[in-house]
């Protein structure tokens, strides 16, 4: 009964947060307000006498002033709807609770005016204020752990343009996570149980971004590998450090079956709910760069090497950090054999597209490697050489300040043609490593007349990030606006799906092959 009175408060706080014209307009100091009435909820026999707690603490703000004019919901390019279904569940309020949330949802002023957020100008995206972090805490009481869980659960039903696709029960999420967040023992169980609450919102740019040191495994070292998952194997793909690599005894292409006599199919299944994203692949993508971290020493694999299998003693070094890409090494611009241009964005500069165009220039076909994230911004510098006409690649949705909750179709930004066209054909290189810009940026590319994407599902978020700080320092952030295909497909969770799929094989990695980039090369010779 203490759970659904809570989960019912944290609902009605949230639902006020965002409506109540004395608390848009900053009048009360909301987190204190509900650090307040807990107690009384808490108290409450049953749901009734919940129920009358919040109708009293609702009469406390003061009366309702009828609203002129009022905010309305329109129908034109409307996506997404709020939430509020709840508020005719008359059994679940009460009739007086239900009355006071219906009167004040129908007299919110058409004014726009929210005390904890506002849109960024241009983008839209809700750019999140007055949200105390509270840092001086470094293990918050029940209270502030609680008023955690109701920030987070909140921001999603409001403001996240991809409330609709998180694929979880959002309401069963606020009721299970209650007790495990306020009974959380110390600070490394409050952190592992917010980023357990984060990772079921399914949204690879929302992490607990402050707290990763203590998601599992914990170490401040490192086998001296890199780790991909593929086809649900953990395979050595190659070395962050040569010489450590390679004294280690692991081969690029041996898989990785078992960790210090724990199977690592066990270790995926025991980590993966505190693994924030969007996709499978992407979740496995995470896991693999972490899968090898533990105490700096000795650790013991069983690996698979061909058709045998092998103990190895290898050893935990201090981490080599290097960036997440799985580009072609070298120079950002090469020219490749049969007369294929190759240009990767990982190192790209705005100022010499220009010169790279025009050595590209003639070339049967031009390779732009996005499997990783691009130096600078070059949708618009770059995309210029792709189309011979504007051209429409995307849609998007913003939110609503004055009906929170519902999120709108705008239209997209559009491509416009340069002075000079490349004429060639157009090879987008993609998999689970291209992330957020780099979708964005896969996106644009495609709408040209003679790109194909090749490679396997991206990391499915997208959208301008929007952060924000809950109590104890913590920090994370959402997608802020919605992004779609210039037909309202999905994109997020999606990812940019390919039109040739290729997965890199154990055999390739083996063999030091890209085999990614060779469909590309393949296709480019192919004769139409």
């Amino acid at each position: 009964m203490q759970i659904e009175n809570l989960a019912t408060l944290g609902k009605v706080w949230g639902f006020l947060k965002y409506h109540h014209p004395i608390v848009t307009s900053g009048q009360r100091h909301w987190d204190y307000d509900l650090l307040r009435v807990t107690p009384a909820i808490l108290a409450s026999r049953d749901q009734a006498e919940a129920n009358t707690v919040l109708h009293k603490w609702i009469a406390s703000l003061g009366e309702i002033i009828p609203c002129n004019p009022c905010a309305t919901l329109p129908a034109e390019d409307l996506h997404l709807r709020p939430a509020l279904d709840w508020l005719e569940d008359g059994k679940l309020l009460g009739a007086e609770l239900q009355a006071d949330l219906k009167r004040i949802y129908r007299n919110r002023p058409a004014n726009g005016q929210q005390f904890f957020l506002e849109l960024g100008k241009g983008v839209k995206n809700p750019v999140f204020k007055h949200e105390p972090l509270y840092d001086g805490m470094r293990y918050p009481d029940a209270g502030f752990r609680l008023l955690a869980l109701f920030r987070f659960w909140n921001i999603i039903e409001y403001w996240a343009p991809y409330r609709d696709v998180i694929g979880e029960d959002w309401n069963g999420v606020l009721r299970q996570s209650i007790p495990t967040v306020v009974l959380a023992k110390d600070r490394p169980a409050y952190e592992l149980e917010m980023m357990a609450v984060i990772a079921r919102f399914n949204d690879t740019h929302s992490n607990l971004w402050t707290s990763l040191h203590v998601r599992p495994p914990l170490g401040q070292c490192k086998l001296p590998v890199n780790v991909r998952f593929l086809g649900g194997d953990a395979v050595v793909a190659g070395y962050t450090d040569e010489a450590a690599g390679k004294a280690s005894g692991l081969l690029p292409g041996d898989v990785i079956t078992a960790i210090d006599n724990t199977p690592v199919a066990k270790l995926v299944q025991a980590w993966r709910p505190y693994y924030a994203a969007s996709n499978e692949p992407t979740r496995l993508r995470d896991i693999a760069q972490e899968l090898h971290r533990g105490p700096c020493g000795a650790a013991s694999l069983r690996i698979r090497r061909a058709d045998s299998e092998l103990d190895v003693q290898a050893s935990h070094t201090p981490e080599v950090r290097r960036a997440k890409t799985h580009d072609r090494a070298g120079d950002t611009f090469q020219m490749l054999s049969g007369g294929i241009a190759y240009l990767k964005l990982s190192s790209i500069k705005q100022a010499d597209i220009p010169r790279y165009m025009e050595a590209a220039a003639g070339t049967k076909g031009l390779v732009i490697d996005i499997r990783n994230y691009p130096s600078e911004f070059v949708v618009f510098a770059l995309g210029q050489y792709l189309v011979e006409r504007p051209t429409n690649f995307v849609r998007f949705t913003f939110p609503d300040l004055n009906n929170p909750g519902a999120f709108y179709w705008k239209q997209g930004a559009m491509l416009h043609p340069g002075q000079t066209h490349y004429a060639g054909k157009v090879m987008i290189l993609i998999d689970e490593i291209s992330q957020s810009q780099s979708e964005y940026t896969a996106l644009a590319f495609r709408a040209s007349p003679r790109a194909r994407i090749i490679g396997s599902t991206t990391a499915g978020a997208d959208g301008n990030t929007s952060p924000f700080g809950m109590p104890g320092g913590l920090r994370s952030l959402i997608s802020g606006i919605g992004i779609f295909h210039p037909d309202k497909r999905p994109t997020q969770r999606v990812g940019i799906t390919p039109d040739i799929e290729v997965i890199p094989t154990i055999e390739g990695i083996r063999a030091g092959r890209d085999e990614v980039l060779e469909a590309a090369m393949t296709e480019i010779q192919r004769a139409d």
